[in-house]
Order: C-alpha cells, then structure tokens, then sequence
C-alpha cells in the first residue's frame, strides 16, 4: 500500500510517500519511495522533493494555497519528470495518512477521516487555531484530488497522551472551567514521543511493559514525556504547545501573572501578549539573535556572547528540571531518550542537560556522545544505572503505519 503522508503548516507542506502494509510493518521493511517538503506556500513557493537515496531536487512555484499545492505535487510526483517510478498517476496512492495536531479529548487513537471525524476535527479548533484549520484544508484538498474512495486518516499530536491520569492532566482553576470550557493539559509531539519508545523497545529487546524512559523531543518545538510502561504518564506541554521546556520562540513555563504584567507595562492586549509568548520568546527572545540552536552554538563558540550563552543554558537547565520531576512521579526511569533536530544532532546540549545527574546513576559517555549525531544509539557508559539514548523520530513512518493498522482494523501495538 502507498501511503501519501501530510503534515500541514500555515505555509509549508512536509510529505513523504511510504509503501508499506501489514506485513512490511511485522518484518519492519517499510519503504520509504520519496519525501520532501513546501516552503512559503501564498507566493513563489520552494518545492524540495527526494527520491529514495537519490540528490535531492529543488523546484519553485506559484501556489496560492495548500489545495493548490498538493494538487502541484501529486501531479508532479506522478510526472515522468519526477523519476518516481513507483507513483504513475495519482491511483497508485492507496492511502493518504495525516498529522493532524489537537484531537482533544473524544480522539485517543489515530482515526479514519470521515465527516464525523472531520466535525470532531472542527471541534477542536479553539485549542489549537494555528494548527487544526490548515489540518482540514489538507484533508479536504485530498478529497478534492483522491476521491472519497481513498481512505484517509488522521494522526493526532495528542492522542499518546490520553493515558495521563486526572491529577495530572487538570489544572488547579475552578473545575467547573474543565466542565464547561475542557480547560486541562493535552500534551503534544505524542507521535514523536511513541515512535521513540518503540525503537528504544526494539533496541533493547524490551516488552512495552517493560519501558519506563523519559523522552525528550528537542527541535524549535520542545517537549518531555514520562512513559511508564509504554504510556505517557505525564508530559510538559499543556492546553497548548506553550507550557513546558524553553523551545525556539515558545517561553515555555512562566509566571501566569507574567502575562497581565507585561500587557500593563506595554499596553499590549491579552492576544498580542500571547503572540509575544509564541513567536519572540525562548531561545529568540533571551539571545536576541535566532531562534536557531545551530547558530546559537557557532555564535557562542566563535564570540562567547553572554546573552547567547544564557539562552543556551536556560534551555538546558529548565529540560534538567524535567528529569528530576519525571522521575520523582515515575518512581524513578531506566532511560532518558533524545530525540528531535536538537536532541538527535547536539552533543553539547545533550550534555548540558545531563551533567551532574551521576546522583541518579546517569553517566553520559562522552566520546560515544560526540560521535552521535543523526544516528541512534547508546550514549551513557557502560556502568550508568540511569542510561541515555540518542533515537532520531520518525513520526511520518508512524503515521503511515497507523495509516495501514486502523484501514485494516488492526489496533496499534503502541
């Protein structure tokens, strides 16, 4: 089965098309035909596309919107110009597969996209505005192009952690707002999160009973999550992606009051504050420079910038703290997992956050550490009680496998 897999931003398109089915899944032979992504979708769009190992193409194009650009691409990777050969016109995609990112409280596992399904979707616009809309565009410009006889299915960011229990979950505000309003703690990056439990299952010969760790995905979104066998028993992000670790431009956890301090002190309404919150806070907003953790790192080692340094160490420390609360509410964890554009390919913000934990059993191992990028595998030495892994995500690969399991009516190991 060809699975296309969409994941929708407000103006850019990530993809990827996987052949895999119920069989390929048990011998963990999927194949991963081609990927890519589409930048600055509304005006002269940048188009990357790659097929299997081959060099990777870069197009451009006039789309207006993300129908008009997947309607570009399916034409365009079924094109003889594309070298696809596995895709010849848009009925060799069997399946289309998408993340979708809030699915509230009625989705606790992936779904098939039927108008239901699509309403529940709707639903649940209010607690993720900048998500969900370009979610549904997706889905129905893939109606447009498949027809309904092609199933699809949607993925939700926080369906992994539906297994958190109440006291974890619910904030401490008058409880008639959770009654009324479903004010509570939702978690997200919950496909990322289970992919690396399951490769760190696979890695050590484990039962997912067995699999208590603490993940990390660090990229310009960040979050942690306590998995206590196999599910998620707490995580950082809250009602929404702006509670939990220091990200790229999310502060992360603060003050609440922060909130009416600043929109005081710079008469700014509650919405604009927000906005502040999201888009020019976290690594941006301390370094006052980039949002980009690569450059922070050159930044500091070529000039030793203060305010870069304290970016970098704000975001390190406040994961650190992560670790210490995960394992007091697991009862302590067999493993921390790095995953994510930082976690997978920063040594040194893998050590920050590790150092000085040899009072938990953790040992990070530095050579191995430094030799790990983009790559997974051990990183902790020999005698760590406490071990640590780097495991890159693969959340486009669980999506097209829960694409084939919930087609098929098979319920997702995971």
């Amino acid at each position: 089965m060809n699975v296309l897999v969409l994941n929708s931003g407000s103006s850019s398109l990530k993809f990827q098309v996987i052949a895999t089915d119920l069989e390929r899944i048990k011998q963990y032979q999927d194949d991963r035909i081609c990927r890519g992504e589409v930048e600055d979708i509304g005006g002269e769009a940048i188009i990357r596309i790659q097929y299997r190992a081959e060099p990777s193409r870069t197009l451009t194009a006039s789309l207006r919107d993300l129908p008009a650009t997947l309607e570009y691409l399916v034409r365009y990777i079924a094109s003889d110009q594309s070298g696809i050969h596995e895709i010849k016109s848009s009925t060799d995609i069997h399946a289309v597969g998408h993340r979708v990112v809030h699915g509230g409280e009625q989705f606790k596992e992936s779904a098939r996209i039927d108008d239901q399904v699509l309403k529940g979707i709707e639903d649940c616009i209010d607690l993720a505005p900048l998500h969900n809309p370009n979610n549904i565009k997706c889905i129905t410009a893939a109606r447009e192009i498949f027809g309904k006889d092609v199933p699809q299915v949607a993925v939700f960011d926080t369906a992994f952690h539906h297994t958190i229990p109440e006291q974890a979950y619910l904030y401490a505000v008058p409880y008639h707002l959770y009654r009324r309003h479903r004010v509570r703690r939702y978690g997200f990056h919950g496909t990322s999160h289970r992919y690396v439990a399951f490769r760190y299952r696979a890695l050590r010969g484990l039962t997912r009973q067995q699999t208590n760790i603490i993940t990390f995905h660090l990229g310009n979104g960040c979050s942690a999550c306590a998995i206590k066998a196999g599910s998620s028993i707490d995580t950082s992000m809250g009602m929404t992606p702006l509670e939990g670790l220091v990200m790229g431009t999310r502060s992360g956890d603060l003050d609440p009051a922060i909130v009416g301090v600043i929109g005081r002190k710079e008469g700014m309404s509650a919405s604009e504050v927000e906005t502040l919150l999201n888009t020019q806070s976290g690594l941006l907003g301390v370094s006052g420079l980039t949002n980009d953790m690569r450059e922070l790192q050159a930044e500091l080692k070529e000039h030793d910038d203060r305010r870069v340094r304290l970016a970098i160490e704000i975001f390190c420390y406040r994961a650190k703290k992560y670790i210490g609360a995960f394992l007091a509410a697991m009862n302590g964890a067999d493993a921390i997992v790095f995953t994510g554009g930082i976690g997978e390919n920063s040594p040194d913000v893998r050590a920050r956050i590790c150092q000085g934990m040899e009072w938990a059993g953790l040992r990070l191992d530095a050579a191995k550490n430094q030799e790990l990028i983009g790559r997974e595998g051990l990183i902790s030495t020999a005698d760590s009680k406490l071990l640590a892994y780097a495991i890159p995500t693969d959340e486009e690969l669980l999506i097209a496998r829960d694409t084939v399991r919930v087609i098929e009516g098979v319920p997702h190991p995971s």
